[in-house]
């Protein structure tokens, strides 16, 4: 069951608690105009430290350095705006402490209590060099570089002397980088020399080494490739200092030096400047301006060109973007305080009560990385000064907020014997008692809950009139611990919490199944089950199933909760069956699902299949013995004809054998009838005519005759051609003479 919605008071109830504080304002805060900043100090002098408070007097101020108490004796003193002036700063004093470290303004007043931002204090020291300038032998026309480095506080300013005197910046061929590096290009015979680096700050002067610098004769018309002797090395800074990426390159022609970003955005122009011959320096650098820059040394007119890469990070201090606003709530109820910074990298968020850190627990609460400090149910004991503290290793800041509770006279008391009974699965009473003081003036109470196991957060409310003394609560989850307690309203404010009870809904018996059924054949039948996830605990399940109609069940079959499916066996085929399936727990049976199946249709079906696989198979068949006959009537046919062609041929062999004892006179009749039949494509009709004729005649004739009639019968292979001068239409169909005719036209 879903968890009930957050509830809110009703508006009515709450535009009249808003109307009973109208016009209430909160008193001067106590707040700092003036915050001490970060000092390198200069040994045995003095330093002051500044500090000034706004806010309702008496305010006294005193310090803290690495968060304990300063005492004031006649090494400090605070005066009295607030500011610590320590008369002569010792790094080291004799018994091993120092005045270097964090300090911290601390404010009070009778409202409470401020922690300035921490501003540390260093001492400014120069130690030796840890590089040194090496000498150096270049061609003339090249380049020569010396570098040196040294570390103190403030960071030391580096100079160069050539030969005892300082260095001609006025010549464009020297270039004097603020990391130390001196840089000379298109060297001349009258460079040679000794070069000493020189660092100065307020902790002193140190000279460097000597080095010494050779030039020999040019070998300028040698080509040479591109080279980067130096590239850009990797910086880590803070807004608004400055950024020197270096880049030297030698080669013949003179490489081109230019400048990129490795992302592919553009550098841009404003605070961008080169030094020298190929240096890339940026001033009053932002957060925008991180990145991975390329040097590129370009071969003139080729694409010949070698890189170097160096990364840029920078660092911004936290700063607030919703800094905490003081607020008055009456008692009772909750304060909400909201702080959120930025910075690179991203800020940690700390909160102080009245200077002290705040822990949260019980009714204080932060959330969000610290961004929200929630108070519920506040008191007295919760009116302070609230500070959020926002820093990264780049700097921190602080800002402040006050917290006043409205305490008025004539509020209600607090209300008493409350309890809580379940009703059902998802329903409690809350009742309780009257307030023993100032009754007459309540015009609502206001009901709290939230489960046991939620933090205070998670907290939800109802209001509930003042002419009630219990409240039914619905959409409650089964099984589950809830924790209430009341407040009582007037026009002036809420009263203090009640005693809080706990109580838990009653338990829930499962709701009904999701069940599935497949016919696996006509005797076969397959459940299948699903349980929802938001189901709680369960023990298992119970399957029930009967003949439609019938009085009882057969059952009940029960399975754990990890089984899902069961099979029943030996079914009669032609009946429908009912199957019910329902989910148990310790509260009992849950409602059942049930499903009717119906084995008749399965066997319908498997008739059906069946007959239509025997139309099939008959289909099947019939095509087959088609294609058969085919082949047999298409083999035959062939066969028809090759007996026919030698049949015929046969045929005419034969009449040509039975014309050799046909008469002489028969010659003239028996070369028309053939060449008529060779004129007419030898129809079967003449050539039967034709055969008949030769055979009265060849029974008459001699056999000189037959075969003077032979050789002319082979006349019949001449050519079709040589017949064509007769036509279709001369063709007559006569009928062929009798014997006696033929005998008279011989006669």
């Amino acid at each position: 069951m879903a968890s009930p919605r957050r509830r809110r008071l009703a508006p009515c109830f709450w535009g009249i608690l808003l109307n009973a504080f109208i016009g209430v304002t909160c008193e001067a805060e106590l707040s700092f105009t003036l915050e001490p900043s970060d000092i390198i100090a200069v040994q045995e002098q003095p330093l002051m430290l500044h500090c000034q408070v706004n806010g309702i007097p008496p305010i006294t101020t005193h310090w803290r350095h690495n968060g304990l108490l300063l005492s004031q004796d006649q090494h400090h003193a605070t005066f009295l705006n607030g500011s610590l002036l320590i008369r002569h700063f010792l790094k080291t004093k004799w018994d091993n402490s120092s005045d270097e470290g964090d300090y911290e303004c601390v404010a009070q007043n009778s409202f409470g209590l401020v922690v300035s931002r921490k501003a540390r204090i260093l001492a400014a020291t120069m130690a030796t060099f840890h590089v040194q300038p090496e000498s150096v032998h270049v061609e003339e026309s090249g380049v020569a570089r010396f570098q040196c480095q040294i570390h103190g506080l403030p960071e030391p300013v580096i100079s160069w002397e050539k030969d005892g005197q300082a260095v001609d910046t006025k010549d464009k061929r020297y270039t004097l980088l603020p990391t130390g590096v001196l840089q000379i290009t298109a060297v001349r015979e009258e460079d040679s020399g000794k070069f000493c680096c020189v660092a100065h700050n307020s902790a002193g002067v140190k000279h460097s080494t000597e080095a010494i610098l050779t030039v020999s004769g040019s070998q300028s018309s040698v080509y040479k490739e591109p080279v980067i002797l130096v590239g850009p090395e990797n910086l880590t800074l803070t807004v608004h200092q400055t950024a020197i990426l270096e880049c030297v390159a030698t080669g013949y022609p003179r490489p081109i030096v230019s400048w990129s970003r490795l992302d592919g955005r553009p550098i841009g122009v404003e605070g961008i400047q080169v030094l020298g011959t190929g240096n890339l320096m940026i001033t009053d650098v932002g957060v925008q301006h991180s990145g991975v820059y390329v040097c590129a040394a370009n071969k003139p007119g080729t694409r010949v060109r070698r890189t170097a890469q160096g990364r840029l990070v920078v660092q911004a201090p936290a700063e607030f973007i919703q800094p905490p606003q003081s607020i008055a709530r009456p008692v009772g109820t909750t304060a909400l305080f909201t702080c959120q910074a930025q910075g690179e990298p991203e800020p940690q968020l700390t909160w102080l009560k009245n200077g002290q850190i705040l822990e949260p627990g019980g009714h204080v609460k932060l959330r969000n990385n610290n961004s929200t400090l929630t108070i519920y149910g506040i008191s007295q004991e919760d009116e302070a000064i609230y500070q959020c503290i926002a820093e990264n290793s780049a700097g921190s800041t602080q800002a402040s907020a006050r917290l006043t509770v409205l305490w008025a006279d004539g509020l209600p008391g607090v209300p008493t014997h409350v309890q809580a009974e379940a009703l059902s699965p998802t329903t409690m009473q809350v009742s309780w008692r009257e307030p023993e003081q100032n009754t007459q003036d309540i015009i609502g109470y206001v009901l709290h809950m939230r489960k046991t196991s939620d933090p205070m957060e998670m907290e939800y409310e109802e209001a509930v009139g003042k002419g009630t003394l219990q409240h039914i609560i619905r959409d409650l989850e089964p099984s589950t611990s809830y924790t209430f307690y009341i407040k009582a309203y007037t026009s002036h404010g809420a009263s203090k919490p009640s005693d809080s009870v706990m109580t838990s809904t009653h338990g829930e018996v499962p709701p009904p199944p999701s069940v599935f059924t497949k016919v696996v054949n006509s005797s076969v039948i397959q459940v299948k089950w699903e349980v929802s996830s938001k189901l709680g605990q369960h023990q298992g399940f119970r399957l029930y199933y009967r003949r439609a109609h019938a009085p009882h069940f057969t059952g009940p079959f029960t399975f754990p909760r990890n089984i899902t499916q069961h099979t029943i066996y030996d079914l009669d085929s032609s009946l429908v069956y009912e199957i019910k399936l329902l989910i148990f727990n310790q509260h009992g049976d849950g409602n059942a699902t049930v499903r009717f199946v119906s084995l008749r249709e399965m066997l319908e079906k498997s008739v059906l299949d069946a007959s239509c696989n025997c139309v099939t198979d008959d289909q099947s068949k019939t095509s087959t013995t088609g294609i058969i006959i085919g082949i047999h009537i298409g083999v035959t046919c062939i066969i028809f004809c090759v007996l026919f062609l030698v049949f015929s041929y046969r045929g005419r062999l034969m009449m040509c054998k039975k014309m050799q004892g046909s008469p002489q006179g028969g010659h003239s009749a028996v070369l028309e009838s053939s060449s008529s039949s060779l004129g007419h494509l030898g129809l079967n009709r003449s050539g039967r005519r034709d055969v008949e004729v030769s055979d009265s005649m060849a029974r008459k004739s001699d056999p000189a005759l037959v075969s003077s009639l032979l050789n002319n019968t082979q006349l019949s292979t001449i050519p079709l051609e040589e017949f064509s001068v007769e036509r279709e239409a001369d063709t007559q169909f006569q009928q062929p003479p009798t014997a006696g005719a033929g005998h008279q036209e011989q006669g």
